[in-house]
């Protein structure tokens, strides 16, 4: 694969993964691929966005399954399940990614998928419970009691799905080169700390 600087962007719920991975892009010069990355499959696919969006890092349901196997009956992906066909087509598009362009990549296994990038640099970004509640509080305006159910089941969420298609664990140190506290660090200073290990990375 091309050596291309590829930066991935794991992240629980509410610890500002996403903000993260946004400033640091625009710091470094790069693109960010988060949402943007569902237009990309989508338009290499010809997979809907709108079913992209509602598979975003979940794991399968048989219902939507069943629905858009009788909207997409040729659908060029041969899998099972309907996760497995969109999982390939996401795969696609990101190792073509990773082939032409430097930039960031938040979640969706971006960094198995790209394992054998030279130059990536996998990041996971996370913060205790209690401040992702009070985090998603605030920003959702919903009570504590709600935000915490969220964060809970939108990181049970991402685990299985990050568990079941890569040969790794989700949020386990031994999966990332790097792990940020961002209730330590604040968003600004997660991007920092990142920069410099990327720094010092080059520099040997």
């Amino acid at each position: 694969m091309a050596e291309n600087m590829i930066i991935t962007i794991g992240r629980q719920f509410g610890s500002g993964g996403h903000q993260v991975g946004r400033k640091l892009a625009k710091e470094l010069g790069l693109k960010i691929y988060d949402k943007e990355l569902l237009k990309l499959v989508a338009e290499e696919s010809g997979i809907c966005e709108k079913v992209l969006e509602n598979y975003d890092e979940k794991p399968t349901s048989s219902l939507l399954y069943s629905i858009v196997m009788d909207v997409y009956p040729s659908m060029n992906y041969v899998g099972t399940t309907l996760n497995q066909q969109i999982y390939q087509a996401q795969y696609d598009a990101i190792r073509r990614l990773g082939e032409r362009e430097s930039c960031v990549i938040v979640g969706r296994g971006a960094d198995y998928i790209l394992r054998d990038c030279k130059d990536l640099t996998s990041v996971f970004v996370h913060a205790p419970l209690d401040f992702r509640v009070k985090r998603v509080a605030e920003f959702e305006h919903i009570t504590e009691a709600k935000a915490r159910d969220m964060v809970i089941k939108a990181d049970k969420k991402r685990a299985s799905f990050y568990n079941f298609q890569t040969e790794k664990k989700w949020g386990a140190v031994d999966s990332y080169n790097l792990a940020v506290d961002t209730s330590d660090l604040g968003i600004d200073g997660a991007v920092k700390l990142i920069q410099q290990y990327i720094r010092i990375k080059h520099e040997k």
